[in-house]
């Protein structure tokens, strides 16, 4: 493995072990012990397969999306591909080192490094999609179940003014299918506010940066609506399905601690956590995570269970990951040194 990614699989595991005992320290009681007591093994086991389930869900996207654009890419290959992000995931800031490990593994399986971008940014498209719809559709549920759980008005304020924009995100999003230029002089007149104080050389090449990204975009996108709409919508299904699998993993830890389910305020918890895991402060949300789950979700459930149910939620989504990422990435790796090997006796022959 890289040197450079072994320092930071420790910073991020380090970081993340810190956050997690100082909460357990601090929420740690008898009404605690009695709770890890009647914490069925099942429970975990139900929680443990829907995590998994939720990675076949994106291992299908992955598949169907690969196939709409005329390519056969194997399930156990995109599921491998998967695992093996969730290792770059989890030491990068907003996750954003899982795309070129899915770029190329797509181009090893004979995508065109195009078509296999393409795929990887409209996946990238489709959690916006969901998330923010998801958002949306949420707070017209929830109704009243704020005031149940008593949230003080400032953060329901922030909610509603979170939601406000994402809705905002999606309405630019639509017009910006529509019209690609829209997009740029938006992105170029906001970069403009944003980088004043930065010399002119620096500006023009962040703006052509930007040009580029949207102009990758809107390829992506072309790709789709012309030859691949079949495959967007099913990756648009097996979004859904992503997220719910993911999502209701937390519902089955409270369950199975006693203080749950809390489906709709849990639901839009974790839609919470999963916009602000996409802001990239630390390797893989590190201490981020932990502090927001524990903001977050001590505003409904016991303090006293709080630190338990963070750890196995972190468990399941942060330390099972990145093990599951190492067995997948040395299966990659050792699938190279094979390929290399055998195009050495190819030349000696």
């Amino acid at each position: 493995m890289n040197p450079q990614h072994k320092k930071w699989i420790w910073i991020s595991i380090g970081l993340s072990t810190v956050f997690l005992l100082g909460l357990l320290y601090f929420t740690y009681d008898e009404a605690t012990l009695i709770a890890l007591q009647n914490l069925s093994p099942t429970i975990l086991l139900l929680a443990l397969l829907s995590h998994i389930i939720a990675l076949v869900c994106w291992a299908l996207r992955i598949k169907m999306m690969s196939y709409s654009l005329g390519y056969r890419v194997g399930f156990v290959h995109c599921f491998n591909l998967v695992c093996a992000n969730l290792l770059v995931a989890a030491i990068t800031p907003s996750q954003a080192g899982g795309e070129p490990v899915r770029i190329h593994e797509l181009y090893r399986a004979d995508v065109k490094l195009g078509d296999a971008t393409a795929i990887v940014i409209m996946e990238r498209v489709l959690d916006g999609i969901v998330l923010g719809l998801g958002g949306v559709i949420s707070l017209f549920l929830l109704g009243g179940v704020w005031q149940s759980i008593n949230l003080p008005s400032a953060i329901i304020t922030l909610i509603y003014l979170s939601w406000f924009l994402v809705t905002i995100c999606l309405v630019i999003f639509v017009l910006s299918v529509r019209n690609p230029l829209f997009l740029k002089r938006l992105i170029r007149f906001i970069s403009r506010i944003v980088t004043k104080k930065w010399d002119m050389a620096r500006v023009e090449r962040f703006l052509d940066k930007v040009d580029r990204e949207v102009d990758n975009f809107h390829f992506s996108l072309g790709k789709f609506i012309g030859r691949g709409k079949v495959g967007l919508l099913i990756g648009l299904i097996m979004t859904c399905f992503f997220w719910f699998f993911q999502f209701i993993i937390a519902s089955i830890l409270l369950i199975g601690l006693g203080v749950g389910p809390h489906y709709l305020e849990s639901f839009v918890s974790q839609l919470i956590i999963a916009v602000i895991m996409m802001i990239p402060l630390t390797p893989g949300g590190a201490g981020v995570a932990e502090v927001s789950i524990s903001t977050v979700y001590g505003l409904f459930i016991s303090t006293s269970v709080l630190g338990v149910f963070v750890l196995l939620w972190r468990l399941i989504l942060y330390y099972l990951n990145i093990a599951i990422g190492l067995v997948a990435s040395l299966i990659i790796v050792r699938r190279e040194v094979g390929s290399i090997g055998d195009d050495q006796q190819l030349d000696n022959t």
